[in-house]
């Protein structure tokens, strides 16, 4: 698969990406419409963003400089890796 060059449908697939997770949130919260649903899906949302931040950021510049991770399939391929050798 070629990489997104168009910068057009970079910000679509972001703009998606958003439209997905706020209706996720918002069908969850009104399933459950709770004080502690909202803080549980905001706590949910912080931790996966901090997690994709630390996998394509932190590990690229801080642990191993030499590889360059182009997705989660890149990642977890480098994890396995790693754990043979």
């Amino acid at each position: 698969m070629k990489d997104l060059r168009d910068s057009r449908l970079i910000w679509l697939k972001g703009f998606l990406f958003l439209i997905i997770g706020l209706t996720s949130a918002t069908l969850l919260w009104m399933d459950s419409p709770t004080l502690e649903t909202g803080l549980l899906v905001m706590l949910t949302i912080w931790a996966f963003c901090r997690a994709y931040y630390f996998a394509f950021y932190v590990l690229e510049r801080y642990v191993d400089p030499s590889f360059r991770f182009a997705g989660l399939g890149s990642f977890v391929r480098y994890l396995v890796r790693r754990r043979k050798s």
